[in-house]
């Protein structure tokens, strides 16, 4: 599976079977963090636990997870590097677990003083901020697929609602220079399916904003990113990122965040 494929059919899995993984998954996951990497600076932390979900295991904040015994536990600094970098890095190794024939699940909160984070110790400015299981996935609970269905995990909004050329006005055509590098951003997962990335193309570069209605709105936008530069190596292609202050001047609902110049 490359990691197009992987990009269009990753879903979030919170029915997990009971096996623990395997040493070898252990080891190519914990070679996928060492793998990744980040073009945004910023202070954060991956490690991989396995918890005795047998035991006394009784996190606070365990959501709908079923099943699962490992664990992606992510420290993360509080500034926007940090947290552009946690989506843009974490992504790839989640995408690796998905061809691996892995599931995982984007899960935020706070963890003080549960099972994830006891006895964890942290670098100066981190705290545990994302977890995320990881396993051989089980089939569905219908209390999954009436969630997914709720928060409409399936839908993502059109191209021509996110994507513009030179202004707000103008919508993206999606057979642009960028529209397959664009359409895995549209792709990608974010909280709440909340989607907060929109983008405006001029010549070749591409300036992306985001809707600040979440806290974790600059993570999401980490992931978003992942897919975009991810499909732009795929496809051959080298660009550089950095802020700009000729980036076109957003809305009053939106927030000018990094920019992207193809070489």
């Amino acid at each position: 599976m490359d990691i197009i494929q992987a990009m269009k059919e990753r879903k979030s899995v919170r029915s997990y079977s009971s096996q623990p993984l395997s040493r070898e998954q252990v080891a190519l996951l914990q070679e996928a963090v060492k793998q990744s990497y980040t073009l945004f600076g910023g202070h954060i932390t991956i490690k991989l636990k396995r918890f005795d979900i047998d035991g006394d295991f009784k996190p606070s904040t365990y959501g709908v997870i079923k099943g699962a015994s490992d664990f992606f536990l992510m420290g993360i600094a509080n500034d926007e590097a940090s947290a552009l970098t946690a989506g843009f890095q974490f992504e790839q190794v989640v995408l690796k677990a998905w061809q691996m024939g892995l599931g995982t699940c984007w899960i935020a909160g706070t963890y003080k003083g549960s099972q994830f984070d006891k006895d964890e110790k942290w670098p100066d400015g981190e705290s545990l901020k994302i977890i995320c299981p990881v396993g051989i996935p089980e089939k569905q609970r219908l209390f999954e697929k009436v969630m997914r269905f709720t928060v409409g995990s399936n839908n993502r909004k059109p191209f021509s609602e996110l994507f513009f050329e030179g202004n707000f006005n103008q919508p993206l055509n999606p057979e642009s220079k960028f529209g397959e590098s664009l359409e895995m951003l549209r792709l990608a997962p974010s909280s709440t399916n909340s989607q907060p990335w929109r983008v405006i193309v001029k010549d070749n570069t591409v300036h992306f904003y985001y809707k600040p209605k979440s806290p974790i709105a600059v993570l999401d936008m980490g992931i978003g990113i992942c897919h975009f530069y991810e499909t732009e190596k795929y496809n051959g292609y080298e660009g550089n990122f950095e802020k700009t202050e000729d980036a076109p001047t957003p809305p009053d609902d939106l927030k000018y965040l990094i920019s992207y110049k193809r070489k």
